[in-house]
């Protein structure tokens, strides 16, 4: 049989039609996967990078101590730390603001951070309609911090981070 009629002998027949069909109905009555998202969350791991927030020590103090590692190893620049000294010696930031947008999630502040100040949360639906709302302060990502810290904690542990930090 020549090529010609192979193709001929295909469209009459509808091959691909047959075969979508048989494929939904093998399908058909296997478990859905899709999500109805608002209502229905995935699963996410517990590495993931979201919004950004700035921890407290159990005592409410500040874990920042305006080393400014973060500023200087983030390759947007996305990070700006004014600090200032306190009566007993210790430096605290005045200013900590992270511009969201120029931010591109890489993770470094947080790797660099000897405190575990600055962590990236597990928070991934913060959507704003305006640019200044994802100019973020110091006030905003404490609020942050005191919002996700359960869920934080939790997945630095389980990433072996505070056994490290103990180790050290």
């Amino acid at each position: 049989m020549s090529f010609v009629k192979k193709i001929n002998m295909k469209l009459l027949i509808l091959n691909e039609i047959w075969n979508g069909f048989f494929l939904v109905l093998k399908n058909l009555n296997k478990k859905k996967v899709t999500l109805n998202y608002p209502f229905e969350k995935g699963a996410i791991s517990n590495r993931f990078r979201g919004e950004h927030v700035l921890r407290r020590y159990a005592s409410g103090e500040e874990r920042c101590i305006a080393c400014k590692l973060c500023e200087v190893i983030c390759p947007a620049l996305a990070i700006t730390i004014n600090s200032e000294e306190l009566s007993n010696g210790n430096r605290r930031t005045k200013i900590y603001d992270i511009d969201l947008t120029k931010c591109i999630f890489c993770g470094f502040c947080q790797e660099a951070c000897p405190v575990d100040a600055i962590v990236e949360g597990p928070n991934y639906e913060y959507t704003k309609e305006h640019h200044s709302e994802l100019l973020y302060n110091k006030e905003l990502l404490l609020k942050n911090g005191l919002d996700w810290e359960t869920e934080i904690h939790h997945n630095l542990k389980k990433n072996n981070w505070i056994q490290k930090q103990k180790n050290n």
